[in-house]
């Protein structure tokens, strides 16, 4: 019988040990350490942004990329699911966009990151939501650390909406605390919403630090209601693009049923395959809210049941492996759904 997904996570390590070390011994800088970019010479990077309706923060996100410390070292391409707003002009008079598709009809993020994954020149890819806005250093950090066997995550600073315009006036920087992956404290007596446990006490939960930059994830163990698969966050993640293509994309299902999971599915598809899963604390974005953040999220977590009971049902099939032949078929298709601006 072949073996499930859940089961082949149950095997893989997430030692990163000789990675890190290997790397600050290398370089002579630490891994968490924001990077010099002359480290990145001779790197590339693609740079992939999902749109859909975000012409409120756009802008600081294609900006922030502009003045990269490596600004000629990565390209840029937004996929444009069918935004109603100024989403689309804002990217196409973006001098550091270099491709710019427009999905047609809304087909939703798993999709539109398949479009860029698709479109992506360099072997490594950085998967940027269109509401991040990053540091100066950020890309070079990325760029340095990348390799074929990495998943390197980020994180965010939630930022209100009202508060957008002072992250380009004041200098402010984001701090990785703000992030739940970093400092989480969870509801008591409330079922968490991906373990299903029940707290009896408050918690000041501190899950980056107290799995040692999550190494002790490994092997399908978790933390509260936290597993490695579930630290993969889009919102600013580098993956290899073989490595991407030969799990298959994301799932574009997710895109149909609602919100989320479908970056989780992605990380349990990766870390199978055996791709190490590596926090980059010095890689904290300003995740920019909408003004109508509220509501938003309520809107989400109407569709949550449901996707987190279809990735439930994928964890017990086996793991996809060998797909980038059928990926690059099912993406062929979908051009013929989408317009190429750039």
């Amino acid at each position: 019988m072949t073996e499930s997904l859940a089961a082949t996570l149950r095997r893989r390590s997430n030692n990163h040990s000789p990675v890190t070390t290997g790397f600050e011994a290398l370089t002579g800088y630490r891994w968490h350490e924001p990077t010099p970019a002359r480290l990145a010479a001779g790197h590339r990077l693609s740079v992939v942004i999902p749109a859909h309706n975000v012409a409120h923060c756009l802008r600081y996100v294609l900006d922030a990329l502009a003045v990269q410390s490596v600004r000629d070292a990565f390209e840029v391409i937004v996929v444009d699911d069918a935004s109603t707003d100024e989403t689309l002009s804002i990217a196409r008079a973006h001098p550091i966009v270099l491709r710019l598709v427009r999905i047609r009809e809304r087909a939703g993020a798993a999709t539109a990151r398949n479009v860029g994954t698709a479109l992506a020149g360099a072997d490594t890819i950085l998967y940027l939501d269109a509401d991040m806005v990053l540091p100066r250093h950020v890309i070079a950090d990325v760029m340095v650390r990348a390799a074929a066997n990495l998943a390197l995550i980020g994180f965010r600073h939630n930022l209100p909406y009202k508060a957008r315009q002072r992250v380009q006036e004041s200098g402010m920087m984001p701090d990785l605390y703000a992030d739940h992956r970093a400092r989480w404290r969870p509801p008591v007596g409330r079922r968490l919403m991906y373990s299903g446990l029940v707290l009896d006490r408050p918690l000041d939960g501190r899950p980056l630090d107290h799995t040692k930059d999550l190494r002790d994830l490994g092997f399908g163990r978790g933390y509260y209601d936290w597993d490695l698969p579930r630290m993969v966050v889009t919102a600013l993640l580098a993956v290899p693009r073989e490595a991407v293509l030969d799990v298959g994309g994301f799932d574009p299902e997710f895109g149909r049923l609602g919100w989320g999971m479908e970056d989780t599915h992605l990380g349990a598809k990766l870390i199978a395959s055996g791709l190490l899963v590596v926090p980059l604390r010095q890689a904290v974005g300003f995740h920019l809210d909408p003004p109508d953040a509220e509501a938003q999220w309520r809107a989400k977590l109407i569709g949550w049941r449901h996707t987190l009971a279809y990735y439930r049902g994928l964890l017990q099939r086996p793991a996809p492996t060998g797909r980038t032949h059928e990926f690059t078929t099912h993406l062929n298709t979908l051009r013929a759904q989408c317009e190429v601006l750039r």
